[in-house]
């Protein structure tokens, strides 16, 4: 069943902020093996000229991809999310993310295409923080797999 089309431009609220924690940021940089001492030392981070450690760039997918839950859980939409795999992921930053922060991500739908018997949903996540600057952009790309085509031909015994 195709995406409907009108839900392009469609706009999700803003999610319960989520509060960036020193240890989240560390577990994370270990998780994706990045060592550089700005996601663990806060000293290091002031020597960069930053108020705490940061977040490695790819920290927010989590938080970004919870909030596209809202799209992809709207009955409405008609995603069969049981045959959606992740197709791409961007980045772009008006500064990096920060502990301490408190985050809210609101959710627009940027394109919905049909090609090749697939679905290409484009999801866009405004990450803000609580005084409303916008932090991070992420823009992901979702792609519904078409229904497996039957065999019209049956295997009969012998062949």
């Amino acid at each position: 069943m195709a995406l409907d089309q009108s839900f392009v431009g469609r706009s999700y609220p803003p999610t319960r902020p989520y509060e960036v924690g020193r240890e989240k940021i560390r577990e994370f940089a270990e998780a994706v093996g990045d060592s550089a001492p700005a996601y663990t030392d806060a000293e290091a981070a002031r020597a960069l000229g930053h108020p705490d450690v940061i977040a490695p760039p790819t920290f927010v997918f989590a938080i970004t991809f919870r909030a596209a839950r809202q799209v992809t859980e709207d009955p409405q939409l008609g995603l069969d999310y049981d045959r959606v795999v992740h197709g791409d992921q961007k980045f772009v930053y008006t500064r990096p993310v920060r502990a301490g922060d408190r985050l809210t991500v609101s959710t627009t739908i940027e394109a919905i295409k049909s090609m090749a018997g697939n679905e290409i949903l484009d999801v866009r996540g405004d990450v803000h923080d609580e005084s409303g600057e916008l932090v991070v952009t992420a823009f992901t790309k979702l792609v519904a797999r078409g229904a497996e085509e039957t065999s019209s031909t049956s295997q009969a015994g012998g062949e």
